[in-house]
């Protein structure tokens, strides 16, 4: 009769140590969750002159290609749903003018508040609904007017160590070189300066072009460039947008801090 003959070879342990091996990487990665996909919610419409679906057209791929969940509307009945609205990390308004219905504007804000990001440019987040001053009190900031039309301007980084303009300088705009009505807690990070050419009472006023604040746990971000979609060519202006909408959704920076606290 045939003795059966213990294997001795090295071979063996190696062979248990790989399966051992495996089995608790399978187990630690069934232990882990995928991580969560951020989610922004643009919201578009009003005066059609801002070329408000063109803009959102440059921007809402590109946030799509940075891994968030991104979602288009172009009506404010998507501020009808709260829950939906605080399950985001980010709302992109580029809706100028017009105006918002008493529980959209109260759902926006308690949104906001709790702690999702508001982002936009120009007339689509600073002058929408004229006639609401909290949402006024939640951007920031109010168009009043841009004297000369469009013109020749330029733009200047006044914050070189904040993410959102760190590495940028002073730049060109043929635009709209917006005129304002601002918080002055605004964290501003770039201004311009007028010439007073077309109004010359305001000659050396120097006026927040970008800037970010907080309103309860949500992130504010807003920049006054972007009168067209073409504005954006201007790789600055372009720039400054991107990385302002990945700071309100909380993938880089910190919160903004009360200039009388800095």
């Amino acid at each position: 009769m045939k003795k059966l003959r213990r294997d001795t070879s090295p071979k063996m342990p190696v062979i248990l140590g790989v399966v051992l091996m495996f089995s608790i990487l399978c187990l630690a990665m069934a232990g882990q969750a995928p991580a969560k996909k951020k989610k922004a919610l643009f919201v578009w419409g009003g005066w059609e002159g801002h070329e408000p679906k063109q803009c959102v057209d440059i921007f809402a791929p590109w946030l799509a290609e940075q891994g968030f969940d991104v979602e288009i509307s172009n009506t404010l009945d998507s501020y009808q749903d709260l829950a939906k609205l605080k399950s985001l990390d980010l709302i992109v308004q580029v809706y100028t003018q017009g105006s918002i219905k008493p529980e959209q504007e109260r759902n926006l804000e308690e949104a906001v508040k709790n702690g999702v990001g508001l982002a936009g440019w120009h007339g689509g987040l600073a002058d929408s609904f004229r006639g609401s001053v909290e949402y006024e009190f939640m951007t920031g900031g109010q168009w009043v007017a841009h004297p000369g039309g469009v013109i020749d301007y330029e733009v200047n980084i006044t914050n070189h160590v904040d993410p959102i303009t760190k590495g940028l300088t002073d730049f060109k705009m043929h635009s709209e070189q917006y005129y304002m009505q601002v918080d002055p807690l605004n964290d501003v990070l770039a201004t311009t300066t007028f010439s007073g050419q077309y109004a010359p009472w305001i000659k050396g006023c120097v006026m927040p072009v970008v800037w970010k604040k907080m309103y309860g746990k949500g992130r504010i971000f807003y920049s006054s460039l972007g009168h067209v979609a073409a504005d954006f060519n201007v790789p600055q202006a372009r720039e400054i947008v991107k990385r302002g909408l990945l700071w309100a959704a909380r993938v880089m920076g910190d919160d903004a801090q009360l200039s009388n606290k800095k």
